[in-house]
């Protein structure tokens, strides 16, 4: 399957945070679906949204399918049928976005589009995608992710985005479940300081599962502050094997789980600059989480493109 993206040249750069740019243009997200309430009924801003980071230089979008899993459509009060249709439909919206901006300016260079696999505490909706304790047994868990996987394994995306993955068990049942995907995935943990992710597992003994996997073909971090990834880089880039490093960290501000808010500053310089070091570090693929918008990866883009 990793032939797919042999094609790719480093460093990738990724989009930012499809949550921020939604807010932005005035959509209320204190949803149980949250970003996944608007594809039924907004899909045009998750495409404008798109376009937005396809504009500012991103090379890989991201779908809106983060919080998207079968069971919170059902929970919501859809049927399994417009469920499953909503899922696929993610994936939808990130190819329209691309044919738009293709057309738009005249570039036909490849755009990827990697499918969202969120954690299963995206679909709690409660913050525990930073703690990992889900208090759930390996199968129900693998029941829960294999609804999403094998439904976008049938999809135009070029691969598997599975992040803010938080704990040791979460990331040995990805492990098994894309062992039998036609697609390529990046794993990516939350974490919460320079050497564990968010259930305080070695961020190297997480790596290890993957190191040589046949279907995953980057290991690194997304929605982890900034002031982290230096250390984390170190830490994995013995750890990895012949895998990408990827790292999407946030903004560095503080989530309230409760109000559904984020709290602090982001500085698209500051970001900037810190990417250049994450890139002479050994990163491969470079993007940004939750409060990191089209400006930041501009300027990104602008340094490595």
């Amino acid at each position: 399957m990793l032939e797919n993206i042999n094609h790719i040249k480093y460093p990738l750069i990724l989009d930012g945070g499809l949550s921020n740019e939604l807010k932005a243009e005035g959509y209320d997200l204190s949803h149980q679906l949250w970003t996944a309430k608007l594809i039924a009924s907004s899909s045009e801003a998750i495409i404008k949204a798109h376009l937005a980071y396809l504009k500012a230089g991103a090379q890989c979008i991201i779908t809106s399918s983060y919080q998207a899993s079968i069971q919170g459509f059902l929970d919501a009060g859809y049927d399994r049928v417009e469920a499953e249709k909503l899922l696929l439909k993610t994936v939808t919206l990130a190819e329209i976005a691309i044919e738009k901006y293709q057309v738009a300016n005249k570039n036909k260079q490849q755009r990827l589009i990697a499918a969202s696999i969120g954690p299963y505490g995206a679909y709690l909706a409660d913050g525990s995608e930073y703690r990992g304790n889900y208090d759930i047994t390996d199968s129900a868990l693998a029941a829960f992710h294999w609804q999403q996987i094998q439904l976008l394994d049938k999809t135009n995306a070029d691969l598997y985005a599975c992040e803010t993955v938080p704990s040791l068990q979460e990331a040995k049942v990805l492990s098994q479940l894309l062992m039998k995907v036609t697609k390529p995935a990046w794993i990516s943990f939350s974490c919460k300081d320079e050497s564990h992710i968010s259930d305080w597992t070695s961020i190297q003994d997480c790596a290890a599962l993957f190191k040589n996997h046949p279907n995953v073909f980057a290991i690194g971090v997304n929605c982890t502050a900034p002031k982290h990834i230096t250390g984390l880089i170190k830490a994995l880039k013995p750890a990895v094997g012949d895998k990408k490093i990827i790292v999407y960290p946030n903004s560095g501000m503080v989530y309230n789980a409760e109000a559904k808010t984020w709290h602090g500053t982001a500085d698209p310089i500051t970001f900037v600059e810190k990417a250049k070091e994450w890139v002479e570090l050994g990163a491969d693929i470079i993007g940004g989480c939750c409060q990191i918008g089209p400006e930041h990866i501009q300027g990104v883009s602008a340094c490595f493109c």
